[in-house]
């Protein structure tokens, strides 16, 4: 529970489980016997180490090469514990975490917390020590920075997978018409290289142009190899091509059509896929 508190909150496994060896550091210092509930005192700490991580993070993520997309995460099974609940599954999706970058650290905090875990205002309140109405309003400016692109992560898991196999048959083939039809007018390819691969320096918009791009990727890269898998809760899929380089992908979704496409090549982000 606690690494999956941490990820959410930091979109990296890598800093979510440093957080968590901060969080042990702490817990095997403490007095046992002032701790009246261990899962809400560790729960508290973990939230503000990761909190600070965030504050931090927000100067070096300046000078970061391109998007910054969020680590992928093998989840099937999950290193999270159980995903039984959509909220928790939705709470995991690349979309939503790539979203949750806009906010500010204690908004994020507010909405993870009530949104993924179910816990009450007055809970979280005693978390991050401030009102209960502070919290509520924290979540309400949290939800309405992420606005309508909430819708982009919450797509029924069978459309996600018809979408996706889609895709993949219509990029593999170098299919133009086909991929330019799935592809929502306003969507987005997002490419995370981090300086270390090539990759899109920023965002690639309209249906067309990313159409183009991914198939530009395609050629560069023929033959490829593809592997189904979930990643971050969904239907996803880790691309190797002929040069070695690797690319995890995955979709956001709405009406029926692919309106984000999340490609993290970033070596740092994908050591687990050899």
């Amino acid at each position: 529970m606690l690494l999956g508190l941490a990820y959410r909150l930091l979109g990296s496994r890598h800093d979510a489980e440093d957080i968590l060896q901060e969080a042990y550091l702490r817990w095997i210092r403490v007095d046992r016997a002032s701790v009246g509930e261990p899962r809400r005192y560790l729960s508290r700490v973990v939230t503000h180490l990761a909190m600070d991580r965030l504050r931090a993070r927000q100067a070096a993520r300046e000078a970061y090469v391109g998007p910054w997309l969020p680590e992928p995460v093998a989840t099937a099974p999950s290193p999270f514990g159980p995903l039984e609940r959509a909220e928790l599954r939705d709470s995991l999706s690349t979309a939503l975490l790539h979203l949750l970058e806009r906010l500010t650290p204690p908004e994020r905090a507010v909405y993870v917390l009530h949104t993924a875990f179910e816990l009450p205002y007055a809970e979280i309140a005693e978390l991050l020590d401030r009102s209960a109405e502070d919290c509520r309003q924290l979540h309400h400016r949290a939800s309405g920075r992420i606005g309508r692109d909430q819708r982009r992560f919450t797509a029924d898991r069978a459309e996600q997978k018809r979408l996706l196999d889609a895709f993949v048959a219509a990029a593999n083939d170098g299919d133009l018409a086909a991929l330019t039809e799935l592809v929502a007018a306003d969507a987005t390819a997002w490419s995370d290289g981090g300086g270390r691969v090539r990759a899109a320096r920023n965002p690639v918009t309209g249906a067309d142009r990313v159409a183009r791009f991914l198939l530009g990727i395609r050629d560069k890269g023929w033959p490829l190899t593809v592997h189904h898998t979930e990643l971050n809760g969904q239907p996803a899929v880790v691309v190797v091509t002929a040069g070695g380089a690797r690319y995890a992908v995955t979709l956001g979704t709405a009406a029926g059509r692919i309106t984000d496409v999340f490609l993290v090549a970033n070596p740092d982000k994908l050591a687990w896929t050899a």
